[in-house]
């Protein structure tokens, strides 16, 4: 069991994403977009 905090889990597990690690070669949006889509993911594996 974690003891961090629920945040603090939730941006461990966006770095899992490797793809919005390294989003200099994309659009702002296109970055949003897939912080959007990661979290669906993420939130729907709970």
């Amino acid at each position: 069991m974690s003891t961090s905090p629920p945040d603090r889990g939730c941006i461990n597990e966006l770095k899992q994403w490797r793809g919005l690690a390294t989003r200099y070669d994309k659009t702002a949006t296109v970055s949003q977009a897939a912080l959007h889509l990661a979290g669906i993911f993420i939130r729907s594996a709970r």
